[in-house]
């Protein structure tokens, strides 16, 4: 079947269409870079946040907001989205140990969190925009490639599927490449968006956690240890 063959396709294939399926290549090899960045990306944060989470933990058992803020300022937990939160936080705290200071530190906290969204959600509207335009984008490529068929039927005068092959080959190939470009738009950004969910989450408790281990400190009249300082 000559007429399902790739080369042939490409032969056959219109300047219009050409440039269809060039430009979903560009949208599947963007799709899959936003990806392969975003998968490396979340994999860093949330492991270097893992480990920042037990080094907080010890410092702040200890009562030691200096340490605690020294170790969030390592650079080993630069990608670590705990690290950035909790250093809002606790400069705030460290300024004022009071209600009033819990109070700035939890708007502090907030207004980072919406940062860190942000930055999480980087290269989604990529995805978002291959998997909802990449099927119309290919339907365009559809329809050059059935011009294609009727003009061929045209100049040959006849309707035999020898003179419409071409044109009708070209038309299901750009139809299936925007669908299956569209389906890795859209299982990346299903899948993103679910780890930016348990991440949000993971954010909601921290800051939580955090202005509880506050307030009940300032309830039972402890003040921070401000002796021991990680240098």
């Amino acid at each position: 079947m000559d007429f399902l063959d790739p080369a042939h396709i490409w032969e056959a294939s219109t300047p219009q269409t050409i440039t269809i399926l060039m430009l979903l290549l560009v949208m599947g090899v963007a799709s899959l870079y936003v990806g392969i960045e975003r998968w490396v990306t979340f994999n860093k944060a949330r492991a270097q946040s893992r480990d920042l989470a037990a080094a907080l933990g010890e410092a702040l058992a200890d009562g030691s907001l200096n340490r605690a803020l020294s170790t969030c300022q390592d650079p080993q937990y630069k990608f670590a989205y705990l690290g950035h939160l909790m250093e809002a936080g606790l400069k705030e705290v460290d300024e004022r140990f009071d209600t009033f200071g819990v109070h700035s530190a939890e708007r502090a906290m907030e207004r980072r969190a919406v940062q860190e969204a942000a930055d999480l959600k980087r290269g989604m509207n990529i995805l978002a925009t291959v998997g909802s335009t990449a099927p119309f984008v290919g339907l365009v490529g559809t329809i050059f490639g059935i011009i294609n068929a009727f003009g061929a039927m045209a100049e040959t005068g006849s309707g035999g599927l020898g003179a419409v092959s071409a044109g009708i080959a070209e038309a299901l190939v750009a139809t299936a490449f925007g669908i299956f470009v569209a389906l890795i738009g859209v299982w990346l950004f299903n899948y993103f968006n679910g780890r930016i969910e348990q991440i949000t989450n993971d954010i909601t408790v921290s800051i939580q956690e955090f202005v509880d281990w506050c307030e009940k400190r300032i309830q039972a009249g402890l003040e921070p240890d401000a002796t021991t300082q990680a240098k």
